[in-house]
């Protein structure tokens, strides 16, 4: 028996078992009575609709990843990765442009197939829970500008670890890792300015007392900042949000126009206050430190494994190609995402708190604080009692309980 065959197909049941019972188990910690300390912001039907929609959105993402899974291993037990990889080379093109061909068609094949999950979760489910915004022209025209991005930026990007690997001998994972470092630190600088605009419009928050009052606060922590941003979010959903990005003159706090609509100043002041303490506690830094790690250790991985023979004959493959076998290293790797994706789970989860623990240092309110988490809250449909593995393994956000209990007791020393 192949032992990477044995490794991958064991990963991928065992990711999606784990991900069903934890599912399960969430879906029976549903409580029938609001917790305590909520009541007064969640009425029962409220409350009933939001069960609903946890119970609805479950169900559909178990019958998502059940499609996807299955359509993995169906691909991969006929042969089809070798079935294309032989009709690709049959073209004589250049190796370069055979990976580049390998890795689209799968994806494309891949997005064609899921694209009735995504119409469905956005124009049904979305909709009948009262969020939906977004018109059928918006959602065709988001798919094709993500395709043309990833054609545009992703392509060279794929064509040059290709190319790497190909030529570069025994250093090649070294120039890769360089490369996608230095890649992954531009983006940091242009998508704020020149990519996140393409899919939505960003205005500078009008003058008033919202803007005066963010702009006096960040001045207290010694935040410097331009502008704030509103964002038209309601182009495609009713779910509010919030979020900082870039690095330097290039960073970004973003409002969105929802959350605007149904906060008032002094819980979007406590709310930005959460953001800028992401900036001040170094968060984002720490984030792209370990992912600048981590994908050192996977090219350094990968260019261990991509010579190994037994990872072609896993997936029925006759001859080896750098393309081929990045895609299946990134099989391989499953068991490794498995254990890691918890902990940096836990670690967004950790930061989550101290963010909070700033924006109650210096805001200094915060029930503000407290009530614009209870109002995001309850304009989501968040589910209030998750089961302790579905947290462990999914949530980037400590539960909403758990978050108020730590700025109560941050507030009371």
């Amino acid at each position: 028996m192949n032992i990477f065959f044995t490794i991958i197909l064991f990963a991928l049941i065992f990711e999606y078992v784990l991900d069903m019972i934890a599912n399960y188990l969430n879906l029976k910690s549903i409580k029938s009575v609001v917790p305590e300390g909520l009541s007064e912001i969640y009425e029962p039907e409220e409350y009933r609709k939001s069960q609903d929609y946890l119970r609805t959105t479950t169900k559909f993402a178990f019958l998502t990843n059940t499609f996807k899974l299955t359509l993995l291993i169906g691909f991969w037990f006929v042969g089809g990765f070798g079935w294309l990889d032989e009709s690709i080379r049959e073209q004589n093109f250049h190796v370069i442009v055979n990976g580049l061909l390998f890795i689209s068609i799968l994806l494309l094949g891949q997005l064609v197939l899921t694209i009735p999950f995504e119409i469905y979760s956005t124009f049904v489910i979305e909709d009948r829970f009262g969020f939906n915004k977004t018109t059928p022209s918006t959602f065709a025209y988001d798919r094709v500008k993500g395709l043309l991005i990833l054609l545009i930026i992703g392509g060279p990007l794929i064509a040059g670890i290709l190319s790497f690997f190909e030529y570069a001998g025994s250093l090649a994972w070294v120039y890769c890792w360089i490369a996608v470092t230095l890649f992954s630190l531009g983006l940091q600088f242009i998508a704020p300015t020149w990519i996140m605009p393409i899919f939505n419009k960003f205005t500078p928050l009008e003058k008033g007392n919202l803007r005066d009052s963010i702009f006096e606060y960040a001045n207290t922590v010694n935040f410097s900042i331009d502008n704030i941003l509103l964002m038209d979010g309601s182009k495609r959903s009713n779910k509010a949000n919030a979020f900082f990005t870039g690095f330097g003159k290039h960073k970004r706090i973003a409002l969105f126009d929802t959350l605007i609509e149904k906060h008032s100043v002094s819980e979007l002041v406590s709310i930005i206050g959460h953001e800028i303490g992401h900036y001040k506690k170094g968060h984002i830094i720490q984030r792209l430190v370990f992912s600048i790690i981590h994908s050192g250790v996977i090219f350094f991985l990968l260019s261990i494994f991509l010579n190994s023979t037994e990872l072609y004959d896993a997936f029925f493959v006759d001859e080896q190609s750098v393309y081929a076998g990045l895609l299946f290293f990134g099989l391989l790797y499953t068991p490794i995402e498995i254990i890691l994706g918890p902990i940096m789970q836990g670690l967004s989860r950790k930061h989550e708190y101290e963010a909070d623990v700033w924006a109650v240092d210096t805001v200094n309110d915060h029930e503000s604080l407290s009530n614009g988490l209870k109002k995001l809250s309850v304009d989501n449909l968040s589910n209030l009692t998750p089961h302790p593995l579905y947290v462990f393994l999914n949530y980037s956000h400590p539960p909403l309980l758990k978050r108020l209990q730590a700025i109560e007791l941050r507030a009371s020393k």
